[in-house]
């Protein structure tokens, strides 16, 4: 079983910086984690992922903006998010894939029987 809490969600202004962190509860490393994103109504977004290799993943929505990082050792993804606008506040959730060699930021990914979801947290940017 793993278990994903994340941190770091507040409300900040347009242009602004955030990080977010993830820490994972788990005895093994997680081969992939990333982050989504979903305002009410709508599906759930990616918006990056970060293989224990090292390999990455972005949405175009985020490219240049956000960085995720990853500390193996202490188990925490993390996410710095840049340049903030608007249309970033949504409830951000971590997920991990215990096996794969390739992550991505497709939700599908990670609703297998090896895929594991936090609980969210609110990011909310105002203009």
């Amino acid at each position: 079983q793993v278990q994903l809490v994340e941190s770091g969600g507040a409300s900040v202004q347009a242009g602004g910086s955030l990080r977010l962190s993830c820490a994972t509860k788990y005895d093994y490393t997680v081969a992939c984690m990333a982050w989504f994103r979903q305002i009410p109504g709508k599906g759930r977004e990616g918006v990056a992922s970060m293989h224990s290799d090292g390999g990455t993943s972005y949405a175009d929505s985020v490219k240049g903006r956000f960085t995720v990082s990853r500390d193996n050792a202490k188990k925490i993804l993390s996410l710095q998010m840049n340049a903030l606008k608007a249309e970033d506040t949504a409830m951000y959730y971590c997920a991990a894939v215990l096996h794969t060699r390739v992550c991505t930021v497709v939700p599908a990914q990670y609703r297998g029987a090896e895929g594991y979801w936090g609980q969210g947290i609110q990011v909310t940017v105002s203009s």
